[in-house]
Order: structure tokens, then C-alpha cells, then sequence
């Protein structure tokens, strides 16, 4: 679709720009904060999930033979994204 990577990585950070530039502009910054964070965990985050997993189950039915490492892949990326609060929160109450 794109030409090169400069241009993939370009058009990635203007749309999270955009997606997040409503939260940004009537708040605070803790309230803006929230908010993106709000933005990452609801909207981004599955939908990359469920992009990698299409991609791994892609890669798995037309015969790849890295079709089981892309699942891992998908998988522990699932993993870590949704399990990211859960790791900081229990890093703030061991601190504590």
C-alpha cells in the first residue's frame, strides 16, 4: 500500500494524532491523560488485536510456514497489551 516505510510510519502517527487530538484539547493533563489512555484501551488496542490475529490466521490458512510464529506473536502481543495495567499497577503497589 505504501511505498516505503517513512511514509507507513508518517500516516501512523497522523492518524494516532488524530484519534487522540479530541482528548487532548478541552483538559487538563491529567484528565487528558485519562482520556488517551481511555482512547488506547478501548479503541486501539482491540483493534490492533484483532488485526494481528487476522493476519496470523491469514498467514496460517494459506500455508506460511511461519504461520505458528506470527500466532505467538498475536497472542503475546494480546497478552501484554491487555495485561498492561495490570503489570503497572502491581509495579506501583510493590514500590509502595
Amino acid at each position: 500500500m505504501f511505498k516505503d516505510k517513512k511514509t507507513q510510519a508518517t500516516c501512523s502517527v497522523v492518524l494516532l494524532a488524530g484519534l487522540l487530538a479530541s482528548d487532548i484539547a478541552f483538559a487538563g493533563l491529567e484528565t487528558s491523560l485519562v482520556g488517551i489512555k481511555m482512547k488506547l484501551m478501548t479503541v486501539i488496542l482491540p483493534l490492533l488485536s484483532v488485526i494481528g490475529i487476522a493476519i496470523a490466521a491469514i498467514s496460517l490458512f494459506t500455508g506460511n510456514p511461519n504461520a505458528k510464529q506470527h500466532i505467538v506473536y498475536a497472542v503475546l502481543g494480546c497478552m501484554l497489551g491487555f495485561g498492561a495495567q495490570a503489570i503497572v499497577d502491581f509495579i506501583s503497589q510493590t514500590v509502595r
